[in-house]
């Protein structure tokens, strides 16, 4: 079971109320009755985005792909719940190291553990370089250039 929005499941109830009945379990057909295939997907996805690009003009500058498209949604379900576990499900990961990507991925989750963890405690000092010729070159154009 996955967690839809309510608008998606209105949506999907429409298509199934008007999809065949003699096809396979597959949601989603190809325009042969089929099931419809991953290249089918983001044959698709390009043309609904051409149309979009037409309304939104800054899409023209977006990636989007079925792999943009998973990914969103997997990082708006990590912000959501917080759990790792429901976005392994979601995704259909048979594993949680595999969905650990995501946890690494997510701005939020870096910004909680810089704060959780303080800046080790270094007494501030002055910094002097060791006296070389490329440093004496360096401050003697600099002297020069600030009294013109």
């Amino acid at each position: 079971m996955l967690p839809l929005w309510k608008e998606t499941q209105a949506a999907i109830r429409a298509w199934l109320a008007v999809r065949p009945n003699d096809v396979g379990p597959e949601l989603f057909l190809n325009r042969d009755g089929g099931p419809m295939t991953r290249d089918g997907f983001a044959y698709r996805l390009r043309q609904y985005v051409a149309v979009a690009e037409r309304a939104t003009p800054s899409i023209a500058n977006k990636h989007v792909t079925p792999h943009v498209l998973r990914h969103s949604c997997a990082m708006h379900t990590l912000q959501a719940t917080g759990d790792v576990r429901k976005v392994a499900l979601w995704l259909g990961h048979a594993s949680l190291q595999t969905t650990e990507m995501y946890l690494r991925a997510d701005p939020t989750e870096k910004l909680a553990l810089l704060e959780a963890h303080h800046a080790p405690l270094i007494k501030p000092g002055k910094f002097r370089p060791p006296s070389d010729k490329l440093m004496a070159i360096l401050a003697a154009a600099t002297s020069t250039k600030t009294r013109q």
